[in-house]
Formats: structure tokens, sequence, C-alpha cells
């Protein structure tokens, strides 16, 4: 540390007087609203100047490499917004276990080493292929190809951390450095296959569900955020996803709705007209991950500020967590009186659908906006997930009820004047406008994976392998060796 204190003695410096000095002042002690008098603040200002500006003319002239983008006057704010836009990449690193244990604890104990595996691999295949291709074809900055509709800035990422000058990001005044825009946004990408996991789940062939994970997230994903946060067209248009809704939750959603479609219900859950619910079999292990999830979203949407600007964070972090809680009760509330008894899985979901419903408009959502965003994706969130039941699509944790549909919901909202603050709300026909298109493209592109992928190296498990058990077919051990029953469902 003591290179960079060295390096910024005159702030040091400038703070340490500022402390001697209200230190000093009997005012600053014995008045109870710890308000300097006008003279002793104004001693206080002149004094921290004038120290803090002798030795920046020497480091001025020592330091002529220094990158504009980083000039004296905006060190604390590059490393205050550095910091905690890495923070939030951080925050949405946990996600993944939330995934993992979400998943998990809504299906049988017989599958849980297979989930957990995918789950850990998704984010590795992730990052490792955001850093290949999918952070420049995602941001393809002046590189585009055909119109603002594709483009690709070459292959890798840079690799010099003393490059500075090429190494910042800028945003008006905010700054931060291009790993942490890159780690930040690579956190994101693996998302959009863990979504697809957990509606594909207990029947889908290990290798199918990873071939698939490389060709979604390497390709389709980036390529369909261009259009809007690599300043593609949608952008060029105004559309409206702070973030991700659609560029992340509806994408993985469309990409489990093909999958879910393609490889059919699991064994025994449906006979006929009748619906054979078939038991989550750890139910703590499920909340945990859902709250997990609600944790790791305060960097999914606080960090999308892409800043440390105090209100906007502040404002950003509260709007989702009302959508979370109101989404909980709506769910709760309405499956409890359908089904005459409060279903815990469904409340859940709910909580997660609120939190999916405002991502879109998080820093545009007025209070009550975010109260009636919550409310209507957790009933939502029950409607979809009763729907998809009857049409027999089977989604074991009801991840296209979550994410799909109120990817949806929350994109479409941020074009309702009403939900939003005062001449906030985006226009809602472009909003429409980027659904369809976002749903066009991931539909036909998952499509096409998902069927050379079941003409090749096949989707399903075998039916013995799936009443086994993925754990034992696919792994060769289980979860729980000790004390596990097969949990066998004809």
């Amino acid at each position: 540390m003591l290179p960079w204190i060295t390096s910024h003695r005159s702030t040091w410096i400038g703070a340490v007087a500022s402390l001697l000095l209200l230190a000093a002042t009997p005012a600053a002690a014995e008045d109870s609203t710890m308000v300097a008098p006008v003279d002793t603040a104004a001693a206080i200002v002149d004094t921290a100047a004038a120290v803090a500006e002798a030795p920046a003319a020497e480091e001025a002239a020592v330091d002529e490499n220094a990158p504009a983008t980083i000039g004296k006057a905006m060190d604390v704010q590059f490393f205050v917004d550095n910091l905690w836009v890495l923070i939030a990449a951080f925050l949405v690193f946990i996600m993944h276990l939330g995934f993992a244990t979400v998943e998990s604890g809504l299906t049988q104990s017989k599958n849980t080493v297979n989930i957990l595996f995918k789950n850990t691999l998704t984010p590795c295949i992730g990052l490792v292929l955001y850093a290949i291709v999918g952070f420049n074809l995602m941001y393809p900055g002046d590189a585009w190809i055909f119109g603002k509709w594709f483009g690709f800035a070459g292959f890798g990422i840079a690799g010099d951390p003393s490059d500075l000058a090429n190494a910042t990001r800028a945003y008006g005044l905010h700054t931060y450095t291009y790993w942490t825009d890159f780690l930040f946004q690579g956190m994101f990408a693996a998302t959009a296959a863990t979504i697809v996991s957990g509606a594909v789940a207990e029947r889908i062939k290990l290798s199918a569900y990873l071939l698939f994970t490389v060709l979604y997230v390497g390709l389709v994903y980036p390529f369909a955020g261009s259009w809007h946060w690599g300043a593609g067209w949608l952008a060029d248009m105004g559309f409206k996803d702070f973030a991700g809704s659609t560029l992340v939750h509806s994408v993985g959603g469309w990409g489990a709705l093909t999958g879910v479609a393609l490889l059919g219900p699991r064994l025994g859950k449906y006979s006929g007209n009748r619906i054979n619910p078939i038991l989550p079999h750890n139910m703590p292990l499920a909340t945990i991950g859902v709250f997990l999830l609600w944790f790791g979203w305060f960097g999914f949407n606080g960090g999308s500020v892409l800043s440390a600007d105090p209100a906007m964070i502040s404002y950003v972090c509260v709007t989702t967590s009302i959508a979370a809680a109101m989404g909980g009760i709506a769910a709760a509330m309405t499956s409890w009186s359908v089904m005459k008894k409060p279903d815990l899985s469904m409340t859940l979901n709910g909580v997660l659908a609120g939190l999916v419903g405002i991502t879109a408009n998080a820093d545009i959502a007025s209070i009550t906006g975010s109260f009636i965003i919550g409310i209507v994706a957790g009933i939502l969130v029950f409607v979809s997930v009763v729907f998809f039941d009857k049409i027999k699509m089977d989604d074991p944790v009801g991840a296209l009820s979550v994410h799909l549909v109120n990817g949806i919901w929350g994109t479409l909202a941020a074009g309702i004047p009403f939900l939003m603050l005062p001449e906030k709300a985006a226009n809602f026909g472009v909003q429409a406008l980027g659904v369809v298109a976002y749903g066009a493209l991931c539909l036909v592109a998952s499509t096409i994976i998902w069927l050379v992928l079941k003409y090749t190296v096949g989707l399903r498990v075998s039916d013995e392998e799936e009443v086994l058990g993925l754990d034992l077919g696919e792994h060769g051990v289980g979860a729980y060796p000790y004390f596990q029953n097969t949990n066998v469902h004809f």
C-alpha cells in the first residue's frame, strides 16, 4: 500500500490537515450540531487546498503519462466507481450459487449431483467464452459489420494493466477499468444459460446441455446483447432494459422454452389430462437459494448504475426490494386463495418474479410503480405455472414463468407511464418491438441449436437412466449415498 499512499500524498495530507483543524476547533467539540463557524470552515478549506496544491504540481510533472480520464481531480471518483462495480460483479457471481441451490432443492434428490455439476460448469463456460468471443461481440464499439445489427471487435480481451489510458471505461464523470467492465458483464452472460438449466432439468443429457451452453452463451447471448447494450439498433430507437429483464432473463427464457418443448416432460409427470406432482426434495435448500439470489440482485441491479452514485444506487436497491417483496406476497396470496393452502415454492418463485419484473426499469420506476410491478409479477408467476402445466410443458423449477413471462412483463412495464417516474417512461411501442425482436431471434437460434443436438448427440437420457436418476447414470455417484432413496416416479 505504500506506493499508492505516496502517489496520492496530496489527498492524504489535505485530509490529515482538515482533521487536525477540526480537532483543534472548540466549536466543533462543543456545538451539538457539529457545524463549524464560517471562519473556521473557510480556514479548513484554504489550508487543505494550499497543502494539497503544492505537491500536486510536482506530481503532474512526474506523472506525465497519466490518462486524461483518470486525472487527479477524478482519482477518488474513479476508485469508488470502480470498486462498486467490481463488488457488484462479486454479488452477481454469488447468484450462481443461488441458482444451483434453488434448482437442486426444487428437483428430486436422485438428480442433485447432475444439477450441481451443470451449475458449476455454467459460469466457468460462460466466463471463458465471454473472454474469447462474447465481450467483443456484445460490445463491438466502432466495429459494426452489418449496419447496427451485427458487429465484432475481434477475439480475446486486453491484458496490459499498465495501459490505463486504454483500460478505462468512461461514462460521463464515472469511470471504471476495462477489466471491471468485462467481469461485471461476464457474470451476466452465464446467467442466461443457468435459466435454461432449471427448465430442462432431470431428463436432459449432460453433453447436450453443455454444448447448448457453449453455443447459446458464446454466440447468441452476446449477439442479442449488442442490439441494446452494445449501442446497436434497438439502443438507437430508445429501447429500455436497465439490467436485463429481456437481455438476460427473457433471452434465457426463450432458450428454455424451445428446450422444454423439444425434450418433452419427465416420465410420469402427465397421465392423460391428469397432472402428477413430482415433489421437490429439499425446500430449505430452495429457500436459501432464493435469498442468495435476492442478495445478489443488489449487485445485478445496483451495479447496473455503472457508478457509485449514492442516490441512484440507493433508489435502485429500494425499488428492487419492494418489487421482490410484493412479488412474494402476491404469489403467496394468489396460490393460497386458489389452492386453499399456502405454497412455499410458489412464494419463492413470486419473489424471483418480482425481481425479474423490476430489472428492466429499477432506475425509472416510481415507488408506487415498484409495488404494482411486484404484485403483477407475483400473480403472473402463479397463472403462468398453471398454464404451462395445462399445456404439458414440464418445467421443474418454474423458470419459464419466472424469467420468460416476467422478463417480458418487466420490459413492457418500462413503457407504462403511470408506473414510472414523471417523464421517464420509455416508448411502449419500442419496448414491445424489442420483446418481439428478441423473441424471434432467440426462438429461431435456440431451436436450431437444440435440433442439431437432438440429431447428433441426442437430447434425452434413456428411460431407465431417468428412472434411476442422472446422478448415477451420468456421474456414477449420488448426492446422499448413505441415506438416499432413488425417489422413483412412474
